[in-house]
């Protein structure tokens, strides 16, 4: 019996993609090398935070856990979204077998905490230096944006570029998207992320993005005016974003989970 229920809901499936399909005919072929649902970003992990774009006073993700990894001595209790987490955790795995050891430094942080951090810089320094966001702007505010150092930059006072020529910088640049991770502020992208380099922080944005940021060496806030820019030139040849999505969505997997108090599979439709 629940064979024949499985290939009736494949089968049911099936025929939903063939509507979807038929839905969205006449629409131009998608060409961009993503996917419309991650440029979509259901799960804002493309999400841009810059002085352009400003993250709500308010706005703190919803999925926010304790981090798991391994941790400086002063970085308190840091959170990160789910995803970040796990692919972090991965990530400090993955160096640990190639023989180095990584500390998360800081990972989120609130808008109340990133404009006292702020302002404290503008109170020292008497004006904004370009190495602490402006309230708002800050990856870290997003829950996926981390500083990662090496246990000997643990120990200082403060960062900068010099922790490039560390084994532990070159190797997550070269690494990172492997993980889903992009180095978010390049040394030749100053002008436009509007932020010195910091070869110590990344971004979380998922693989299929890290992957193609990282191989084209965009800055985030180029990845954002390319993709834009596609859609919307697609869209004037006759796409319909939204309708796209939409219509993707129609298209709903099976999947077979075990969730019966005597073990038995039983069917699950999303």
């Amino acid at each position: 019996m629940r064979k024949r229920l499985t290939i009736f809901f494949l089968i049911l499936a099936l025929l939903c993609a063939c509507f979807a399909l038929a839905q969205a005919e006449g629409m131009p072929e998608w060409e961009y090398p993503l996917e419309p649902e991650i440029l979509y970003d259901f799960n804002m992990y493309i999400t841009l935070a810059n002085r352009q774009n400003l993250l709500d006073g308010d706005y703190e993700p919803a999925d926010l856990v304790n981090t798991t990894c391994k941790k400086s001595g002063d970085a308190g209790s840091p959170q990160l979204r789910q995803a970040a987490n796990d692919a972090i955790n991965a990530m400090f795995a993955a160096a640990q077998e190639d023989g180095l050891t990584l500390y998360l430094k800081s990972a989120y942080r609130s808008y109340k905490t990133q404009k006292t951090m702020y302002n404290n810089r503008l109170d020292k320094l008497g004006r904004d230096d370009g190495l602490v966001s402006y309230p708002g702007a800050s990856d870290h505010q997003t829950g996926l944006g981390v500083d990662i150092l090496n246990y000997e930059w643990t120990k200082k006072d403060g960062m900068n570029k010099d922790f490039a020529n560390t084994r532990e910088a070159q190797w997550m640049e070269a690494h990172c998207q492997e993980f889903g991770f992009i180095l978010r502020y390049m040394a030749d992208k100053e002008e436009v992320t509007a932020i010195k380099f910091e070869p110590w922080h990344f971004r979380y944005v998922g693989v299929e993005a890290a992957i193609y940021i990282m191989e084209n060496h965009m800055a985030l806030e180029e990845f954002t005016e390319e993709w834009q820019a596609y859609v919307a030139s697609w869209e004037a040849t006759g796409g319909n974003f939204e309708e796209l999505i939409r219509e993707r969505a129609r298209v709903n997997p099976v999947r077979i989970v075990d969730v019966s108090e005597d073990g038995e599979e039983e069917l699950s439709i999303f």
